[in-house]
């Protein structure tokens, strides 16, 4: 009886496993032949330790297309032309799928990162800036000792998906590997539903939902762009299959890692969507963002985003931190500067150990350009006034002014359009994009100007005590 009971269970799950198209795949994890233990490997809903030797087992769905790994700290893998290949893509009939792993010849416990959001690229006449872009990337890494990988955070085209090819083959020159998040400009938005609309990039850049280890940090990567099924039109949403991803990713995270999340739209850009739902910024932030930052509460967890174009840093809790990406498009190639003033350019970020520092890299410039000073008198909006717009700064920051040697003042902090930026797209007719046009920001700073006052200096200190100074002649 008890052999027929047994037997009777064993065909109910064949038959379910069958019903539901479970495939059970296996491989090895190895590094100069020899197989490296307690590897992840994923479907993307199911996962998997590779054992002592490397080996593994996995009951992969029939439904995901894709087998990768998160790749363990001190190793990296085959990179082509800067993709990361930690992916295979599933075939019928195959049923081995093996992973080679690359020794790091140097410690990542101290490693850096750069993150580009936005590339956008629109026309091939905007190749050469983005090689401006990632010549600056190479320069600045080559500034450091330590290893750098890079992250971007989405829209590296903007409608032509044939570009690809050659976005990587520049991006290539940077010297880094770049680990890619998709934008809503990189999802096919025509087809009938959402669940069709990555196939493009994944045969490219690999999974939308995937994490890898560097040092004593977990890098995860999400896409939470949703395409509603009407052409062009998404809103910012992260589904349940990518939640339940998350959830079991984040069991075999070292619970002492600094955790990074990568997604393209922002979770928030300023305190007062985290505190009131509007149906106006669906396609602005996350839409469904208190979810994931409940998720991240147990972690000292950092978001990185980008598709504003602008700067928005957000200190959601003293454990969570959004670092809204300007792009490095500018405003979509048109000129040098974002829509808000923000010079385009990219986020360098130094990791040791846990212990994580930022800035943000102005393409052309150097790292201390960290702001620029206006005088009222030349524009009618700062009246009486000097104004610093400080793009990368967040509430830890220190903003003062001194006149002419007297003593130092805290700026006030408010909401502003930046003149250069309204110079620079005040002509519509002159721009490849009708739709570019000045946004306010809230990172401007401003102080009233003293009767007779010849000079001031303007102050700001970063949350890590870095002092950036900017002079000015009054008239």
């Amino acid at each position: 009886m008890r052999r027929l009971l047994l037997l009777g269970v064993a065909l109910l799950w064949c038959s379910a496993a069958w019903a539901i198209g479970i495939e059970p795949i296996k491989g090895t994890v190895e590094c100069n032949g020899k197989g490296v233990a307690k590897v992840v490997v994923t479907d993307g809903e199911s996962f998997t330790l590779t054992d002592d030797k490397g080996r593994y087992e996995l009951e992969s769905s029939a439904d995901n297309g894709l087998v990768y790994i998160t790749i363990p700290a001190g190793y990296s893998v085959e990179s082509k032309s800067s993709v990361p290949q930690f992916w295979l893509t599933k075939e019928e009939g195959r049923k081995t799928y093996d992973f080679e792993l690359i020794q790091k010849v140097q410690d990542d416990a101290h490693h850096g990162f750069v993150v580009v959001a936005d590339p956008q690229i629109w026309h091939k006449k905007e190749f050469p800036a983005l090689s401006e872009g990632m010549a600056d990337i190479r320069q600045t890494v080559e500034g450091y000792d330590i290893p750098f990988h890079g992250i971007c955070c989405g829209d590296v085209i903007s409608y032509d998906h044939t570009f690809y090819p050659k976005y990587n083959e520049v991006a290539a020159t940077a010297g880094v590997d770049f680990f890619s998040t998709p934008g809503n400009h990189d999802m096919t938005l025509y087809s009938r539903s959402h669940e069709t609309s990555t196939r493009l990039w994944e045969q490219t850049f690999g999974p939308v939902c995937y994490s890898f280890n560097v040092g004593k940090a977990h890098y995860v990567v999400l896409n939470d762009n949703f395409y509603i099924g009407r052409d062009y039109f998404y809103i910012g949403y992260l589904d349940e299959r990518q939640f339940a991803w998350l959830e079991q990713d984040l069991k075999y995270m070292n619970k002492d890692a600094v955790l990074f999340i990568i997604l393209h739209i922002p979770t928030t850009c300023e305190e007062s969507d985290r505190k009131q739902f509007s149906y106006n910024n669906i396609a602005n932030v996350m839409t469904n963002a208190p979810q994931l930052h409940r998720m991240l509460e147990p972690y000292n967890a950092h978001i990185l985003s980008g598709h504003t174009h602008t700067t928005y840093n957000q200190i959601i809790t003293d454990k969570l931190y959004e670092h809204v990406i300007p792009a490095l498009s500018g405003a979509w190639w048109q000129g040098t500067l974002c829509t808000d003033g923000t010079p385009r350019g990219y986020g360098v970020f130094e990791v040791d150990g846990t212990a994580v520092k930022w800035y943000y890299k102005s393409t052309g410039e150097g790292a201390d350009h960290q702001m620029v000073v206006y005088e009222g008198a030349d524009y009618p909006q700062f009246a009486g006034s000097v104004v610093a717009n400080v793009w990368a700064s967040d509430d830890n920051w220190t903003i003062e002014a001194q006149f002419d040697d007297g003593k130092w003042q805290t700026m006030e902090r408010f909401t502003a359009y930046d003149p250069a930026a309204q110079a620079m797209y005040a002509d519509r007719e002159k721009l490849d994009h009708p739709y570019v046009y000045p946004t306010p920001a809230d990172h401007f700073f401003r102080i009233a100007t003293p009767e007779g006052a010849s000079k001031c200096v303007v102050r700001a200190v970063d949350s890590f005590g870095r002092a950036y100074t900017k002079t000015i002649t009054l008239k």
